[in-house]
């Protein structure tokens, strides 16, 4: 029930009727503001049901296309692609919200849009492809985190029909099995002929992680209450496993009417938000 949002659908012709850009993806926003009270509290600004794209443009060799797209009240969203030799390339990122929006922002001390920029960290991708990402990828900046999920987008189409081959991200792609450590079962034995092998040891296993407390708070009360042990299992070009100490990890974030956000710092670049 986290994901609970409106999807956009943006198709966009040319002069001739035919599509030159195609989007369709799913997004929400976690806003960190001011109140009047002077605490910082997260919202969550959501797409609503009606989504305008006033402003899209297709692009082309030395034009930037563009996706805008407006929503609630005052709040709109943009990203600009651009093309270079065989690939194009999400460019900046832009968010307006508008904390005069009393449902969203209810106890704002600053009124009026506010624009967040960023750039765009997904890679290039081929002509006559389509990006896809289904499960979410996040990107912050400043006080904002972005969510995307059912992502689906080709700009630069090519004679009017979106393409079927397709770029998948990272958060698709599986990842590869944890290698099986050796042991005495699956060593092979050593030859006859050797004298006296010395015996294999197995790796050390990584031990279970240090269960930590962890706790916000909102003025003088406690709002976030965690006690957790963490383990992140990453699978890029080995497997590697990476325990959080509790002792070297720092816990900030905060709380809303209806939101809260826990961010855990190990002080080694590793940042876990919930």
């Amino acid at each position: 029930g986290f994901f609970q949002s409106y999807a956009v659908e943006v198709e966009i012709k040319d002069a001739s009727n035919a599509t030159c850009l195609y989007a369709d993806w799913m997004m929400r926003f976690l806003v960190t503001y001011e109140s009047n009270d002077g605490d910082y509290k997260t919202t969550t600004l959501n797409l609503s049901s009606s989504v305008t794209h006033n402003g899209s443009v297709c692009g082309n060799d030395t034009q930037a296309a563009l996706v805008a797209v407006q929503f609630g009240e005052g709040h709109s969203w943009s990203i600009n692609m651009t093309k270079n030799n065989e690939t194009y390339q999400g460019d900046f990122i832009t968010l307006t919200y508008n904390t005069n929006d009393t449902a969203v922002f209810p106890d704002a001390k600053r009124k009026g849009p506010v624009t967040v920029s960023m750039r765009d960290p997904c890679r290039p991708v081929q002509l006559n492809t389509v990006f896809v990402c289904h499960n979410s990828f996040f990107i912050e900046a400043e006080n904002v985190t972005q969510i995307f999920w059912n992502v689906t987008v080709q700009a630069f189409v090519q004679n009017g029909t979106v393409s079927k081959k397709e770029s998948r991200c990272p958060a698709d792609k599986p990842t590869s099995a944890p290698t099986v450590p050796p042991t005495t079962a699956n060593v092979t034995a050593a030859s006859a002929t050797t004298l006296s092998p010395a015996p294999t040891t197995p790796p050390k296993p990584v031990e279970n992680p240090d269960t930590g407390n962890y706790s916000l708070k909102s003025g003088n009360k406690t709002c976030f209450l965690a006690t957790v042990g963490l383990q992140l299992n990453v699978s890029q070009d080995k497997p590697l496993l990476i325990n959080i100490n509790p002792k070297t990890t720092i816990a900030d974030g905060a709380c809303g009417n209806t939101t809260a956000t826990l961010r855990l710092n190990d002080g080694n670049s590793t940042l876990i938000g919930f």
